[in-house]
């Protein structure tokens, strides 16, 4: 029987580099994207970009029954559908907790019930993150769940609380559980959509208009756990075609990641910046970035000061099992470090271009 590979997220930038990375490797599929219908247009674009693959465009939403499909159309999945991937969530840090109840676990919810109704499927990966362990210390299994932690925001929580649904669903289903670090930009070229949480923050210590960059909120010495879109597609595809990641739960994460004060070091380094000295409690950090001019620019990543001094190591041994002879690894972040800071630069630059020629320019570093 073909491939029907199904897929929900787009336009998320995991999402779209996972259809262009299937695309590429899996021309004999047919993929199937769930788009809501204000990116429709946009995603048939996109789509008619890549090929050879042939790629259909559902419109839909997750938070509906039956994803908002009619009845044939999801009855039509339903008979073809080998493989899913469920990347469509709300990974706003600030956003309303009902918000991204809906979304986050109502959604994989439907998407479950998908799962249980296809006749040929193979595999289910459900994108959940490693931030399910929500103010958890010290070293964290793949098999760990619940454990009693607390959340820091409504994203973690309801994160936890979908892969809740899906650990249980493993039980009679073939699913694959894919929780990912931070995810930055490609090692290669640097390429993101979007700068948010600990990324942004990183960036904006030392490309901010401050004459003098902010200093690192804490000690900086918690691991800075991220890895490159390019490393976590792939790492996804091969996961989903080795029968050994059934019934899995796998961190791709930086077996060996550095330190928060380091990365911020070498971050300032490239940009010919350097960190100030001293260190500001993560509480003053918070008071800092709520003075005028850099309220604006910071509101939505307050957040991510917590995550920059959180002492939690991600164990990756079944990540590093099932992926070992693949040639997918995650690249060690000094490798390409310089490639998002020269991205990040250049989209800097693109916006004070945009100033100087007496247009809005959007945020710096937008997300």
């Amino acid at each position: 029987m073909s491939r029907t590979i199904f897929v929900t997220g787009y336009p998320g930038f995991i999402g779209k580099r996972l259809v262009r990375h299937l695309a590429k490797v899996a021309p004999d599929s047919r993929i199937v994207l769930l788009v809501q219908p204000r990116f429709v247009k946009e995603a048939t674009q996109y789509a008619s970009r890549l090929g050879p693959a042939p790629i259909d465009i559902l419109s839909g939403d997750i938070v509906d029954i039956h994803l908002g499909l009619s009845g044939p159309e999801y009855e039509r999945l339903c008979n073809e559908v080998t493989h899913i991937f469920h990347l469509a969530a709300i990974s706003y840090l600030g956003m309303p907790r009902e918000m991204a109840h809906q979304v986050n676990v109502h959604g994989t919810r439907h998407v479950l019930e998908l799962a249980r109704d296809a006749k040929h499927l193979e595999r289910l990966v459900h994108f959940s993150t490693t931030y399910v362990s929500g103010d958890r210390v010290g070293v964290i299994a793949e098999d760990e769940l619940d454990c009693g932690q607390g959340f820091r925001n409504p994203y973690e929580e309801t994160k936890f609380l979908a892969e809740k649904l899906v650990q249980r669903a493993k039980e009679t289903l073939p699913i694959t559980i894919i929780r990912p670090a931070t995810v930055v930009g490609d090692s290669q070229t640097g390429e993101i959509e979007r700068f948010d949480g600990p990324y942004y923050l990183g960036m904006l210590l030392v490309l901010s208009p401050l004459v003098i960059p902010l200093p690192l909120p804490g000690n900086g010495v918690a691991p800075l756990n991220v890895v490159p879109v390019d490393f976590v597609v792939a790492a996804t595809w091969s996961l989903a075609k080795n029968p050994a990641g059934r019934g899995k739960t796998v961190h791709l994460v930086d077996p060996n990641p550095m330190s928060a004060r380091r990365v911020y070091e070498l971050i300032a380094a490239r940009s010919n910046r350097k960190l100030p000295r001293f260190n500001v409690s993560a509480r003053a950090a918070d008071f800092m970035m709520r003075l005028p001019g850099l309220e604006k620019l910071v509101r939505p990543q307050r957040a991510a000061i917590n995550y920059v001094n959180h002492l939690a190591l991600y164990n990756c041994h079944s990540a590093l099992e099932l992926l070992d002879g693949t040639g997918v690894r995650c690249p060690p972040l000094n490798t390409y470090l310089d490639t998002l800071v020269d991205y990040a630069m250049t989209v800097w630059k693109d916006r004070q271009l945009q100033a100087s020629a007496g247009r809005e320019p959007d945020d710096p570093l937008d997300r």
